[in-house]
């Protein structure tokens, strides 16, 4: 099992010190959220069961692709990957672009977690339909794949119509950057076992996440993509040795941590986490 660093909640003055700190103590990845805008107003949780927003809308948001870029140019083993990016708020040419970007610069270690997304005033913003966003990641994603991997494509969709395109270059690699996908929801776990080469959970512990990926093993039997590799990747929280090896045998093959309590001992928590549990 692989450990990765969660960057988001914290100030993004730390973001560099923190990767470069990940990448030398041999953490695998640095995981990014982000957000196109925060309306003012902001209902809803990504955490099943709440109701309260897990960030005010004055935090600052920048870029994932691009912050992540010039990460990948101050590191040099740490794989670098969005958690989530919410592909269908972007029209797929945009975001096939930024994920080839960062791909190519990292020389390969871009990892590509999105999801459909849970604020709904963020998407009345952007004047699209809250309830056509699954159907539209599921076509944008169908769309970056083949532009990954076709030398021409063709697209009369749902969402999105356009005659024969090139796309070049392609990434880095082959044949694209893992596809990701986020969510606890039924449909979130059925598209990650239908499209994804992998798939992102919240916050579980050992027993929850062997709960989702038990259910995911089923459903990718049901899709019959259960002989592809997959990702089974989750936040967890991490307070003895013993917990990452449950972790593991739950399945988990990547476990995201958060070993701080906020920008200020964020660095100096990863340094603890490394000492403690990879020896």
């Amino acid at each position: 099992m692989k450990i990765g660093v969660a960057l988001g909640m914290l100030h993004p003055r730390v973001f560099e010190e923190l990767a470069i700190e990940a990448d030398q103590l041999g953490y695998s990845t640095a995981w990014m959220p982000e957000h196109l805008v925060f309306p003012t107003t902001m209902t809803g949780s990504p955490h099943p069961g709440e109701n309260t927003p897990p960030v005010p809308p004055s935090t600052p948001v920048f870029d994932v692709f691009a912050m992540l870029s010039y990460l990948a140019g101050r590191t040099e083993r740490i794989r670098l990957g969005t958690n989530v990016y919410l592909l269908g708020l972007r029209h797929p040419f945009v975001a096939a672009r930024a994920i080839v970007t960062l791909d190519a610069v990292s020389n390969g270690r871009a990892d590509v977690g999105v999801g459909a997304g849970w604020l709904r005033t963020e998407w009345d913003a952007t004047g699209m339909d809250f309830s056509t966003r699954g159907r539209r990641l599921d076509e944008a994603l169908s769309i970056c794949r083949r532009l990954f991997t076709e030398e021409t494509i063709t697209h009369r969709g749902e969402f999105y119509r356009f005659e024969e395109v090139m796309f070049e270059p392609k990434p880095t690699q082959s044949p694209h950057p893992p596809i990701l996908i986020g969510g606890e929801s039924k449909p979130a776990l059925r598209r990650a076992a239908r499209m994804g080469d992998g798939w992102i959970g919240m916050l579980n512990t050992p027993e929850t996440a062997r709960e989702r990926i038990e259910e995911l093993d089923s459903l990718r039997r049901e899709f019959g993509t259960d002989g592809q590799a997959f990702r089974f990747i989750t936040g967890g929280t991490v307070t003895r040795r013993e917990e990452l090896t449950q972790f593991e045998d739950a399945g988990v093959t990547d476990l995201i941590v958060r070993p701080f309590a906020g920008t200020r001992d964020a660095v100096d928590g990863v340094r603890r986490f490394a000492d403690q549990y990879f020896g």
